[in-house]
């Protein structure tokens, strides 16, 4: 995938973070079991193979993890990939195609193969739950759990291959094997169900799943795609829907099915009969004709209007004024429609506001005659409301709104195929049309740099759907991932430039490679005998200094040397010391640990208090270590050469690192004290002392300023049924909206999106520029001709979400805002007429 939403990362990175947590308990605890006494279900005379698994279990740990790490990371990235149409392919014999396959890559097959069996037969509840969460955030069509890129298989395969990692003994691996799998299926339910709760914790919904089809040789054959000879199935739903209605209708055309072909006319009053067949194939042949009709009018009527300056007229009149009379002279008026169809209402022809011509009102009666069928009629009359609103919103700049106004005609064609259009806030239509207008939101000016180039490219998309099958759902969703990807690109072009990229991605780099080493040393020091404070201290505080004197002085630096020697000197300063000689030599090296130790700790930004409290339990334990007997000589030198060997294990590097490597929870305090003033000031830090906490935002932008203001949507509900109206255009409750403000709103920021901050007392606009690889900083700009950036931490934007110190510009999406109002107004012009009976389409 060339982008990937933010939302969609997060969530792919705490799961995998969960399942590399799971390994490594599972192999630590195989790592201390192994070896040391047969158990049931064990063979008895193989304590040698177990005792030789375990010394590679822990010598090849650190490559055990990474291949693990690395496997996970191309099944999932495999998984993500757009799913190839299947198509059936003959060719002739190639005998030079074939190969021979080794037997040791079968039987490791095969061993993966058992693994997954192994997970999947202990957690078949739990990966069916999980199967539903992943095909909500993952947007897939159905919950199918082959599509969930955590399944058991894609995880035996990976353990797999950490298994190779360790040991090079066909032996050793199938014992490892074995212990591994029998280990994972007893850890993996656990392991699933914090994935799901994570998953839960950040507002995503399960999708209900959904019954595999039957397949078998022809299913995946590839079938009529043009949609100039068929119509899809749900066109045939809604003429189907309408005589279910009517009854005795005595329309001629027929339903189609999902293949296009016939179903159950409308109004044949046989069955069974050669004329009802010949009926049915005259009424679907109508159709398909009608349909074309109606195809080749939108083409002639969009190519018509996207001639450059058609879609101006009316700001060339009045900027934001009413249309000029030619204009508004083409708007058909309310009334009686051919057809028959009834008294429902449309808008006024008096619609001010608008920043471009409405298409579908000024061709409204061309495009009811080309049109088949009742509901088609009314769609037409719903989607031209929809564009009343949507050219008419104030947040929408007119530049945008002129462009949005070319995809009428493609909307409108849209809407009539496909009915989930209006139910659906990830069709992909309503998704485009909606990502260009918040996108837009976010530039001041149009004419020159970034936002020009913004409208440029969004001309040339809009043109390329115009100008293609603007029919096929597929062409926007393409159409929308270039948009995409120009925004990730212009954005990450812009904070480049300055080294704002480059120096978070260094601090972030640092992060992380903190929490791996920090993984690494805590195994080791976890079989030594050490008091809880230092079991604590050396893991999670030490090591920050150790990777900070390595990474910016060098492995064999003077500091990065002094600090492996204070962190093995701090573990036997603590150790008895009853002899006179061990007393006088842990008095000569102790004025130099306190040195480093403070040193260490102001490098890294550790809390005084923090530190204060390490102290006060460190002083008492050097007074007791002077007062208890000695270890022996031997213990003395072993303990000795165990520190050293733990302490001059080498820190990891950069290059090293994977996507997956999590970033650890750091204080915003502390990680500002990381940046040295002139970081801080090149990326524009904004640390917690910077925001007065304790005061009230006085100002509330989500108050709505009135019915046309296209502001917030919540707290206001249309009726649900509409007089006269047979369409149901209210969005599914199953597709929540996405948050514009409050503590998940986090995890929904989108790149190039302009937001509301409250910084220096103040709401000022800005728009996300810059997301780090692990999501720990954020980047914003503000400013028109002369950009400032502001950088902030993870930490720090989820706690002025927390409270209410950051928000979306937008409170609804466009296409959101448009519906609404439309429902209103539809319900508004409806209730003269809520008296007389209602005309069911």
């Amino acid at each position: 995938m060339s982008f990937i939403e933010p939302r969609l990362r997060a969530a792919l990175d705490i799961a995998c973070g969960q399942l590399r947590a799971t390994l490594t308990a599972v192999a630590t605890e195989l790592s201390e079991s192994l070896g040391t006494a047969p158990h049931a279900g064990q063979p008895t005379g193989d304590l040698a193979l177990q005792n030789a698994a375990r010394f590679d279990l822990r010598r090849n740990k650190l490559a055990l993890h990474a291949a693990f790490d690395q496997s996970l990371n191309e099944r999932i990235a495999q998984e993500l990939k757009p799913k190839e149409e299947s198509k059936r392919t003959f060719a002739s014999t190639n005998w030079q195609s074939l190969t021979l396959v080794d037997e040791s890559e079968v039987e490791g097959q095969m061993i993966a193969t058992r693994l997954g069996q192994q997970i999947w037969h202990a957690c078949e509840a739990e990966l069916r739950d999980l199967a539903a969460y992943m095909a909500s955030l993952l947007q897939n069509e159905a919950a199918d759990q082959e599509r969930n890129p955590f399944r058991a298989d894609v995880v035996g395969a990976a353990l797999y291959k950490a298994i190779e990692a360790t040991s090079d003994q066909p032996e050793t691996r199938k014992l490892l094997a074995r212990e591994f799998g029998n280990a994972m299926a007893k850890a993996m339910p656990a392991c699933y169900a914090q994935i799901v709760q994570g998953l839960q914790s950040r507002g995503i919904q399960p999708m209900a799943l959904a019954v595999r089809q039957v397949e078998g040789p022809g299913n995946q054959l590839p079938g009529v795609t043009s949609g100039y000879a068929t119509l899809s199935s749900t066109r045939g739903q809604f003429d189907a829907g309408a005589s279910s209605v009517q009854g005795t209708s005595t329309s001629g055309y027929g339903a189609r099915s999902s293949q296009g072909g016939p179903t159950t006319g409308l109004g044949s009053g046989h069955s069974g009969s050669g004329a009802s067949s010949r009926s049915d194939v005259a009424s679907q042949s109508g159709a398909v004709v009608a349909d074309a009709q109606l195809m080749a009018l939108l083409r002639h009527l969009t190519a018509a209007a996207s001639r450059p300056g058609e879609l101006d007229s009316i700001l060339a009149a009045s900027r934001f004024g009413a249309p000029d009379a030619a204009s508004a002279s083409t708007y058909a008026p309310a009334g009686p429609r051919p057809g028959g169809v009834g008294t429902v209402p449309v808008a006024s022809d008096g619609m001010t506001g608008l920043m471009a011509v409405n298409l579908i009102r000024a061709h409204r009666e061309e495009l009811l005659q080309a049109s088949t069928g009742k509901l088609d009629h009314m769609v037409i009359d719903v989607v031209g409301s929809l564009f009343d609103q949507i050219l008419s919103d104030s947040r929408v700049p007119p530049q945008m709104a002129r462009q949005i106004a070319r995809l009428q005609l493609p909307v409108l064609r849209v809407a009539l195929n496909d009915a989930t259009f209006f139910s659906s806030r990830r069709h992909p239509v309503r998704r485009f049309v909606n990502r260009i207008a918040s996108l837009a939101c976010a530039f001041e000016d149009f004419e020159d740099g970034p936002g020009k180039h913004f409208l440029d490219r969004v001309r040339e998309l809009v043109q390329e759907i115009v100008e293609g099958d603007f029919d096929q759902i597929e062409l926007y969703g393409a159409k929308l991932g270039a948009l995409e990807d120009f925004i990730a690109d212009q954005t990450d072009e812009q904070v480049r430039q300055g080294g704002t990229v480059a120096t978070l991605g260094n601090k972030e780099a640092e992060l992380r490679l903190q929490q791996r080493y920090m993984l690494q040393l805590r195994a080791s020091l976890l079989p030594l005998a050490l008091p809880d404070y230092l079991q604590d201290f050396l893991p999670q505080v030490w090591s920050q200094a150790l990777v900070l004197a390595s990474n910016r002085d060098g492995a064999d630096s003077d500091r990065s040397l002094r600090y492996r020697r204070a962190a093995r000197d701090l573990v036997m300063s603590v150790q008895p010391k009853g002899s006179p000689p061990q007393r006088q030599k842990f008095l000569m090296q102790l004025p130099q640990l306190m040195k480093d130790l403070k040193e260490g700790m102001a490098l890294i930004g550790w809390p005084e208090a923090a530190q204060r409290d390490f102290f006060s339990r460190l002083l008492p334990a050097h007074a007791a270590s002077l007062k208890s007997p000695p270890l022996s000589e031997l213990d003395h030198n072993m303990l000795v050469k165990q520190l050293e060997n733990i302490f001059n294990i080498p820190v990891p590097v950069s290059n090293t690192l994977s996507p997956s490597d999590p970033v650890p929870e750091v204080d915003a305090e502390v990680l500002a004290k990381r940046f040295s003033p002139e970081e801080a000031q090149r990326v524009g830090l904004i640390t917690e002392s910077a925001v007065d906490w304790s005061g009230t935002v006085d100002i509330d932008l989500g108050q709505d300023a009135g019915p046309d203001s296209g502001n917030s949507i919540s707290g206001e509900s249309a009726p649900a049924d509409l007089p006269g109206i047979d369409i149901d255009i209210a969005l599914s409750s199953a597709d929540p909206p996405e948050p514009t403000r409050g503590p998940q709103l986090m995890d929904h920021v989108r790149l190039g999106f302009a937001y509301q901050m409250h910084l220096k007392d103040e709401w000022q606009k800005v728009r996300l520029a810059h997301v780090s690889a692990a999501r720990s900083f954020f980047v914003f700009t503000r400013g028109r001709k002369h950009q400032e950036t502001i950088s902030m931490t993870a930490r720090m934007l989820a706690r002025m979400c927390e409270t209410n110190r950051f928000r979306a510009v937008e409170s609804a999406y466009l296409m959101e805002r448009a519906t609404h109002r439309a429902r209103r107004q539809l319900a508004a012009m409806a209730a003269p007429a809520a008296g007389a009976p209602a005309s069911r389409v």
